[in-house]
């Protein structure tokens, strides 16, 4: 068989980290804004945000945490990395985001449910406040998406996606705020929090689904096992492959690989194929962890061991 170490690029890891730490600041400077502003207004849509970068902030640091402990490299106790460490940070920030929606759920359909509307205060502070949250996030996501084109890292992803869910409530609220100032229609405000929290659950699934399919070995994108197919199929010195299999882990990807090489050939020269192979799929899909085990051309299987 041929294989190495996987070996996270150390670009990767820099362009991880300073996702994490970005996420981390920006979570931090909203949930301090969004505590003023709610003072000065009283809206229940800054209420929903600021309940929501609370929780931003919580899984933020946890998924620094995580990125920062994904990052180690394999040793003996854990052969095969740390990179699951990612989906189960992905999977806690699903859950922490379906509680947060939850809260926010309830609030909105009491104040909807009152028999008198809600009073909204100093409109112009909380459109300041939710004018910042849009920027600072909007800047956030932008950055967080680049380093995932980069790295495919699994924490940035789901605080990527929650994150772009953020600003859609965010612009809503400044429309509740000014159709408030505007018109005086204050139960906008409600609806607007109502629809963030069904955005929040939404993206909550979204997020929790991949993390469990991840930590239950589910295989990698069919786009990246036709591409690794493709790349065995047209190898020099490959006659033929079966037994490709796939499995995720975080960022990574894990590859097993039967090919069929010309049993005539030396050990080295066998051995030289396969190694080239491993070095092509890896400059393909940088991410990936490649095992290949070499067969001659026509062997059968050992009645004995069927997987051999």
């Amino acid at each position: 068989m041929s294989a190495v170490p996987f070996q996270e690029p150390e670009s990767h890891g820099r362009l991880n980290l300073s996702a994490g730490l970005a996420s981390v600041s920006v979570a931090l400077i909203l949930v301090l804004l969004k505590l003023w502003g709610l003072g000065q207004t009283g809206a229940l849509s800054i209420a929903a945000t600021l309940v929501d970068s609370a929780m931003d902030l919580l899984m933020s640091a946890g998924g620094l945490l995580a990125i920062v402990y994904a990052a180690k490299p394999a040793d003996e106790d854990h052969a095969f990395g740390h990179s699951s460490a990612e989906d189960l940070a992905a999977l806690m920030q699903s859950v922490f985001i379906l509680v947060s929606a939850g809260v926010i759920a309830v609030a909105s359909l009491r104040r909807l449910l009152a028999a008198e509307p809600p009073e909204i205060m100093a409109e112009g502070a909380g459109a300041l406040v939710l004018g910042a949250s849009v920027m600072l996030t909007a800047g956030l996501v932008l950055w967080q998406r680049r380093v995932v084109r980069r790295t495919g890292n699994a924490v940035v992803a789901a605080d990527s996606v929650h994150y772009i869910g953020d600003l859609i409530p965010s612009v809503g609220g400044l429309l509740a705020l000014w159709a408030s100032a505007a018109f005086g229609l204050t139960r906008i405000d409600s609806v607007v929090a109502l629809a963030a929290a069904g955005l929040m659950a939404l993206g909550a699934f979204g997020i929790g689904r991949r993390a469990f399919d991840a930590l239950m070995d589910r295989r990698a994108d069919p786009a990246i096992i036709a591409g690794i197919a493709r790349i065995v199929e047209r190898f020099p010195g490959v006659r033929g492959f079966h037994d490709l299999k796939t499995r995720t882990a975080g960022s990574r990807i894990f590859v097993n690989l039967h090919i069929e090489l010309d049993g005539r050939q030396t050990l080295d020269e066998a051995h030289a194929i396969s190694a080239a192979l491993r070095r092509e799929i890896v400059r393909a899909y940088p991410q990936a962890d490649v095992l290949i085990h070499k067969d001659p051309v026509g062997v059968t299987r050992h009645p004995e061991d069927p997987r051999d």
